[in-house]
């Protein structure tokens, strides 16, 4: 890349609620342990049984898109994840997800799947987390998403248990995801051992990707980590 990244100027001064931004080392998905700055947006209209970011549903303080990117740039990092709560619950996300984008930053973003994701910039990283039946919130999974994904993008699958490691094997092969995403089963922390799950895919031959949080694995739940 020719640029610095983060010294382009941001397109305008929306604001977001915001809960946290940190450095970190980055958890979960295909760039799991680079590290990478998060931007924790405030607010979420999902309440999952095992959300482990409850503290983002409220709170936070409003920052504009150029004082973001200040703090971003400061870390002095390549890959931004945002993420929530519900990053696209707030209408000013697109702008910051381009704004990032324009800086030259590899971005990726972190959504349930719940919101469309139609309008996010192209350059943009989709993160979609389809909510399993023992979330409580599988009926609020938005599938008109999944015919927006491209080479890149990643669907995840939170298994709490065998049903919905079934649910998640059949909604995966139904909706033929892998043919347009990276695929990704990840065990909810205390809840489903990951060595169980990883012996059930082994077993059914499961041609996708077992992801562990490997941010709790070094810093257990601390917010921030």
């Amino acid at each position: 890349m020719s640029r610095v990244a983060g010294q382009l100027p941001a397109a305008a001064a929306v604001r977001l609620k915001i809960t946290e931004i940190f450095h970190s080392i980055q958890g979960e998905g295909l760039t799991a342990g680079v590290p990478t700055v998060f931007v924790r947006l405030t607010g979420c209209p999902l309440r999952c049984s095992y959300c482990d970011t409850a503290y983002a549903f409220s709170g936070g303080h409003y920052l504009e898109v150029p004082q973001i990117l200040e703090r971003v740039r400061a870390f002095q990092t390549q890959h931004v994840t945002v993420t929530g709560g519900e990053p696209l619950a707030q209408v000013g996300a697109l702008d910051l997800l381009r704004a990032l984008c324009d800086a030259g930053y590899a971005v990726s973003l972190e959504t349930s799947g719940a919101l469309d994701v139609a309008q996010v910039d192209r350059r943009v990283v989709r993160v979609l987390d389809l909510k399993t039946p023992s979330s409580g919130e599988c009926e609020r999974n938005l599938y008109s998403n999944l015919a927006l994904l491209q080479p890149g993008d990643q669907v995840k699958f939170v298994l709490a248990d065998r049903a919905d490691y079934e649910w998640a094997l059949d909604t995966a092969r139904r909706h033929d995801i892998a043919q347009r995403a990276s695929v990704l089963f990840s065990p909810v922390w205390g809840r489903l051992d990951p060595a169980m799950l990883a012996e059930w895919m082994l077993a059914d031959r499961v041609p996708y990707r077992l992801q562990l949080q490997l941010h709790k694995i070094l810093w257990g739940e601390a917010p921030g980590r």
